[in-house]
This record gives structure tokens, sequence and C-alpha cells, in this order.
């Protein structure tokens, strides 16, 4: 079976190209839906989350994401802290989920997360893609889908890594430089075809 890292700046088109994938038949391993998931059912992580940044079970005993929101989103040594805490945990469940995957027959599965190449993750890829657009396509995507202005748009924008930072570490690079979705969703698809095809990847 193979599997693919899928990483890349927001509004690049990641989420067209992971349907691409489910497409062909491959199956999609959501980073940020594992970690929610786990956050409320893992009693180990929530212990250890507890131990690093003190009380953060609300009244119904679970994890409150806008108190830990609130510790570490402005502190990049929490942060830092939090990713290496939680790390472990989901590097753990996306496993468990590939070997799932690999007992039901799937030749594809993709890890989407936005944080791979910092992450345990990136070792449980046999490949990896960054998908990237000019900051203009970006710009839209982001305004159109999250209903922002476009001076938000290009300071969100600004904010994040370089597509060099993703280009550079990842072992392949898909370009959204179409005019159009349709045209995106079929460059993508061919590429993913070819990569399934690809000897070596296979396993």
């Amino acid at each position: 079976m193979t599997i693919v890292g899928i990483t890349g700046p927001s509004g690049a088109g990641k989420t067209t190209a992971l349907s691409e994938i489910k497409k062909l038949g491959g199956a999609v391993i959501d980073c940020d839906a594992v970690y929610h998931q786990i956050l409320e059912e893992n009693c180990n992580l929530q212990d250890s989350l507890e131990q690093a940044f003190g009380p953060l079970r609300n009244q119904r005993g679970i994890i409150d994401r806008k108190r830990l929101g609130h510790i570490v989103f402005h502190n990049p040594e929490q942060l830092e802290r939090l990713n290496t805490v939680v790390g472990r945990f989901i590097t753990e469940a996306v496993g468990n989920r590939i070997d799932k995957c690999r007992r039901q027959g799937y030749r594809l599965a993709a890890i989407d997360a936005s944080g791979l190449l910092e992450s345990p993750l990136k070792e449980l890829c046999h490949t990896t893609v960054a998908v990237v657009a000019p900051p203009e396509i970006r710009l839209q995507r982001i305004m159109a889908r999250e209903g922002i202005s476009e001076d938000y748009a290009r300071a969100r924008i600004s904010s994040q890594k370089p597509d060099s930072y993703y280009t550079s570490q990842c072992d392949h690079t898909l370009v959204n430089d179409c005019d159009t979705m349709q045209a995106f969703e079929q460059k993508a698809g061919v590429f993913f075809t070819w990569l399934l095809r690809t000897d070596g990847w296979n396993k």
C-alpha cells in the first residue's frame, strides 16, 4: 500500500487534491479529525496535557480546547510543547488507521497534516507531496472559503511558511496554477494516478 503525506499552505488546494485520492479508491486520514477524536477519548493524552499545562477539563470532564488554545497559540514555546506531547499519540492513532486501511485492502492512503514535515508522521509515509499555488489563487480561495476581507486574507498568507519550505522538503510538488477548480481536479487526478503506478511505492 502506498502511503502519501499531503501538506502545503492554506488555500493551495489540498482538499481538492485529497478528493481525487478518494476518487481513485484511496483512503484519507485527516489528522485534525484524529486529534479531536483522541483529545476526547484518550485518557492518557488528557492526563499528559494536564501534567504539561495544568487543569484543562471542563464540567463534562473533557479537555477544553479553547482553554488549551489560549495557553499555546500566542506562545511559541508552549505550542512546541503541545506538539511534543500530542505528537506520539497522533502518530500512534494514525498508524492504527493505516493498519486498518491495509487490512481492508486499500492500495493508497493519504495522511492530511498541515504540520506533517515537523512531526513523526512524516516517517509513516512512503512519499510526500507539497500542494502549492500562486499567492493570488490562494488569496481568492481563502476569501471565498472563509468570508474574510482581502487585507485579512493577505495577512494570513504572509504569516505562513513560504512555498519553498514545503517544496524543499517534500518528494513531489503539485502546483495549483489552474484557472478553474475542475482543471486542478483533472491535474491532481493525473498526478496521483501516476504516483500510484510508480514502481516501488506499492508496499
